[in-house]
């Protein structure tokens, strides 16, 4: 049999009707079991295939006449086969009836907006013949997946995009969660390798990149999640991340519950927008610290916390690195747990954990460090280089009050030597001197004084010097916890910022010690060029 030739003609369910040859009588078989039991039944062979063309062989005899009665020629269209998928799937009237009754209507159907007048249309019409009611409470109609330009996908015009070249590179995960999030589900989306790897890079990349550093000092620490389960402190970020996560395991829940898998998506990427570029980088002094006190077994449980609940909501939408995230984090330590995170419950929220008044305060933070930095780049200044304390304005007076204990964030991500507030009035000749660069957005601003004392300039210079210590431990291959010998050639200024600020250099690098002299020769060298000045480092393990 030809395929090509038999899948243009026999497209369709074969109607179940046959029509005498010689008097017209018709006959509708409405089972198997109805058919074997016909008079003069031929050409019913095992095993038994009712698709076209074996059941064009099947021959009756007329009930009226006694004539021959072949089926219709006649299909119908594949859709409405699909349509009646509600009761086909349960060999619904036959048997199954509690079954069908259990699970009829459907909770959720989904298919693409071509479907309108398909399998949608058949559903509706097959169930309102049969049962005067709906077959589906909820649906998602997709929209169609255009290529980069715009245009429908064809093999004919070439602008096909090879599903395995995606998976093979950016993985399902990176796939489905660009499909999820990257507009209302209804709507056409452009789709090209170039943006799944951005999906990839922005959400996937820095999720594994806060998982991988919360197992790189878990594991130097030696933090075990069983001995952590009542921990005596928290600092306020740690109040702010868990009540951020209470809010986004409501969140979540109420757009999955409403069928809205992109407002979920979202929600999950901001939060860990906020646990990656805030609560970490704000925390990771806590994490770096070599003495093990309440206030690192609080980071560490903080995110620990995080990074599970994170797993169990998003198992839905990115099923692999939920699935490896939960069973490193999880199966590990707990056998008791289940065995998978696709079979645990869904997080539920602890509303009265929420504390709103410091989630508004941190954004609020958060906000105000955003201006400080856009202040510092319309200066022109690297952000490694501390500046003088900087003026700050709010909108009222009352927010001074919540943002005084948490402005300290702020002022740490900006490379202040602190915050002053300032009244509108006060903002405005501050400005006019001349000093300062400012940016302002909604009421709020922020200015930075671009002049830099000598004093300023030494500790920016021993910050860039950290900066090149550590990497060149990273490009020498040590650990994150190995110590090393520091060896140092340069002009007076590099001499005397080692010297000054030695206690601080040796924290932050892990050096033992900080030897003036040419490095050993199995020390690894490098020479960089400071504000204008040559030196040469070598790190030695």
């Amino acid at each position: 049999m030809d395929w090509a030739f038999s899948r243009e003609r026999y497209w369709g369910t074969p109607l179940p009707i046959w029509r005498c040859e010689s008097c017209g009588e018709y006959d509708c078989i409405g089972s198997v079991e109805e058919l074997r039991g016909k008079d003069g039944l031929s050409g019913l062979e095992e095993p038994l295939d009712l698709h076209r063309p074996f059941v064009d062989d099947i021959i009756l005899k007329c009930p009226r006449c006694h004539g021959v009665m072949r089926r219709l020629p006649e299909v119908l269209d594949a859709w409405f086969d699909s349509g009646a998928m509600p009761v086909a799937q349960w060999h619904y009237p036959f048997e199954n009836k509690e079954l069908f009754d259990q699970f009829f209507p459907a909770d959720y159907i989904c298919e693409a907006v071509d479907q309108t007048r398909g399998w949608f249309y058949t559903l509706h019409a097959l169930s309102t013949l049969l049962f005067d009611r709906p077959c589906f409470r909820n649906v998602i109609c997709l929209g169609h997946i255009l290529d980069a330009q715009g245009e429908k996908m064809s093999k004919s015009k070439g602008n096909v995009v090879d599903p395995w070249l995606i998976l093979n590179h950016q993985g399902a995960d990176a796939l489905r969660w660009y499909l999820l999030t990257s507009s209302p589900a209804g709507n056409v989306r452009r789709f090209s390798v170039e943006v799944v790897a951005e999906a990839l890079r922005r959400f996937l990349l820095t999720l594994w990149n806060v998982y991988s550093f919360f197992v790189t000092y878990a594991n130097i620490d030696r933090f075990d999640p069983r001995s952590a389960q009542h921990v005596p402190y928290q600092s306020d970020l740690d109040r702010w991340i868990l009540s951020e996560l209470n809010l986004l395991i409501d969140g979540v829940t109420r757009a999955m519950e409403g069928y809205d898998p992109p407002d979920a998506g979202r929600r999950i990427q901001r939060f860990v927008e906020d646990l990656s570029n805030w609560y970490v980088r704000r925390s990771r002094r806590r994490f770096w610290k070599g003495e093990s006190d309440a206030d690192k077994l609080a980071a560490h449980t903080t995110l620990y916390h995080c990074l599970v609940t994170l797993s169990k909501l998003l198992a839905p939408l990115t099923p692999f690195i939920a699935e490896e995230i939960y069973q490193n984090l999880v199966c590990s330590i707990y056998p008791e747990e289940p065995e998978s995170v696709h079979l645990c419950q869904y997080p539920v929220a602890d509303l009265s954990q929420v504390d709103e008044r410091l989630v508004s305060d941190m954004r609020l933070v958060m906000k105000m460090a955003s201006l400080g930095r856009a202040a510092r780049s319309k200066a022109g200044i690297k952000v490694r280089q501390p500046l003088a304390p900087s003026p700050v304005k709010l909108r009222s007076e009352g927010e001074r009050e919540g943002l005084e204990p948490l402005i300290v964030h702020a002022q740490a991500e900006v490379n202040v030597g602190g915050v002053f507030f300032v009244g509108a009035e006060e903002w405005t000749r501050l400005l006019e001197s001349g000093r300062y660069e400012v940016a302002e957005e909604g009421g709020y601003g922020w200015a930075v004084d671009t002049q830099i004392t000598d004093e300023l300039r030494d500790e920016g210079m021993a910050r860039e010097l950290v900066h090149r210590l550590q990497m060149m431990r990273k490009q020498a291959g040590f650990e994150i916890a190995d110590y090393i010998t520091t060896y140092y050639q340069g002009g007076e200024s590099i001499k005397r910022v080692m010297e000054k600020f030695a206690p601080y250099i040796r924290q932050e690098t892990l050096s033992r010690d900080l030897i003036e002299g040419v490095p050993e020769k199995d020390a690894y060298t490098q020479t960089h060029r400071i504000d204008g000045e040559e030196v040469v480092l070598g790190v030695r393990r």
